[in-house]
């Protein structure tokens, strides 16, 4: 999506809300025993009412052919948690482009440095007290495996958070996302949380332009593709709600984690690329803010969201144009 075509379509869904467009014939849902008809309020409406009575602010933002926008529950006030790590890969990788520096560049790092009671597999490959690892493996560490200690890494060395959400907003004009602070940051105050926050609308564009367009240097940007195909993190997501035959595009980033004061859960988050067989593709994203209830259960609920989407998105083989490769 060019700069021009986001202003337009933010402009739009201003005062209203895009709908998904079909025309093709119904298909049934593997889960449920009713019909889509390719009505363009009907998945709206599905979606509207999985998430009905349940608890937490659900927010939901589907794209395909790279216009057509789905929405629910838009807003700038969800806490992303780990998923600016996508924001923080992008920066880093346009700031190596801009120093033509090449992701092989060795970063030393003292085991001190480190926090050793946050989520952090890269601590458990590395025992030494001092040891070097590439920008290359510190982007793997972050959006495969979620890695707090890398992510402050790359944000200590590279680019702050400040410059991360300067650097994103520059190709995501009237971007309605906030990035502020760091994994540590985070984890000392919890409440800043709540600073770092992403509209569905925002997070789905960014997503979309990740696999549908070119933002840095190819071999970055397909680094960041791959190691967002084999993220590892939340699997009982949205990919719970999509068929895994071997045969469908998958890549995806989340975010989670934290308890607040009222005991919930502060944001359980999902966003995704999927391409289809015939190469079709949508971006979809679900967040939940202050989700009431176990994390398990805002899984499945993401996993029920996205059964829904994919079965009416099936439907579109008459309208979405292949996603490119480059």
């Amino acid at each position: 999506m060019n700069q021009a075509h986001y202003r337009t379509v933010r402009a739009f869904l201003t005062g209203c809300m895009c709908c998904l467009i079909a025309s093709c014939g119904g298909y049934r849902n593997a889960n449920s025993t009713s019909r889509y008809t390719g009505n363009r309020a009907e998945l709206e409406n599905r979606l509207r009412a999985i998430i009905e009575g349940r608890p937490g602010q659900v927010g939901i933002a589907v794209l395909y052919n790279n216009q057509d926008t789905l929405l629910i529950n838009n807003s700038s006030d969800y806490p992303m948690m780990s998923m600016f790590k996508l924001h923080e890969a992008i920066a880093v990788c346009h700031a190596l482009d801009a120093q033509a520096t090449s992701t092989d560049t060795l970063i030393p790092i003292h085991r001190e440095e480190l926090d050793r009671e946050t989520w952090s597999p890269m601590l458990q490959d590395y025992m030494a007290d001092s040891f070097s690892v590439s920008v290359k493996e510190l982007l793997d560490y972050t959006l495969v495996h979620s890695d707090n200690n890398t992510s402050n890494l790359l944000f200590q060395r590279i680019v702050s958070p400040t410059e991360t959400d300067r650097y994103v907003r520059s190709i995501l004009p009237e971007g309605d996302f906030n990035i502020s602070y760091s994994e540590a940051d985070m984890k000392k105050d919890i409440a800043k949380s709540y600073d770092n926050r992403t509209s569905p609308l925002s997070y789905v564009c960014l997503l979309n332009r990740v696999f549908t367009d070119s933002i840095v240097s190819r071999d970055k940007q397909e680094l960041i593709r791959d190691a967002m195909a084999r993220c590892r993190t939340g699997a009982e997501r949205i990919a719970a709600g999509i068929p895994d035959d071997g045969n469908i595009y998958f890549a995806h980033r989340t975010g989670s984690g934290y308890t607040n004061s009222r005991g919930e859960i502060i944001a359980v988050n999902d966003g995704a690329y999927v391409r289809l067989p015939d190469g079709k593709g949508y971006a979809i994203v679900v967040l939940i803010k202050d989700f009431g209830g176990e994390e398990n259960a805002a899984e499945r609920l993401i996993a029920e969201l996205s059964a829904a989407v994919y079965d009416y998105i099936t439907l579109l083989n008459c309208g979405l144009p292949a996603a490119p490769d480059d």
